[in-house]
């Protein structure tokens, strides 16, 4: 069963500096070390827009 209030939150992509992403609600601060990358969406949304943008999961400092 879904969570009604999840179905209503929306969210963001978040990339760091390792070129890692994250999902992290829009009303929320950002972390340090982490930037917004789009605009807000549903948490579906945010997950499909990170399996576009993020290809390879290793961090940046190590490719």
């Amino acid at each position: 069963m879904t969570d009604v209030t999840e179905d209503l939150q929306t969210y963001l992509v978040v990339v760091n500096h390792e070129e890692q992403y994250s999902v992290w609600r829009s009303d929320r601060e950002l972390p340090n070390g982490w930037n917004a990358v789009g605009s807000p969406a549903g948490r579906a949304e945010c997950l499909a827009r990170i399996e576009e943008l993020w290809t390879d999961m290793r961090p940046l400092s190590v490719r």
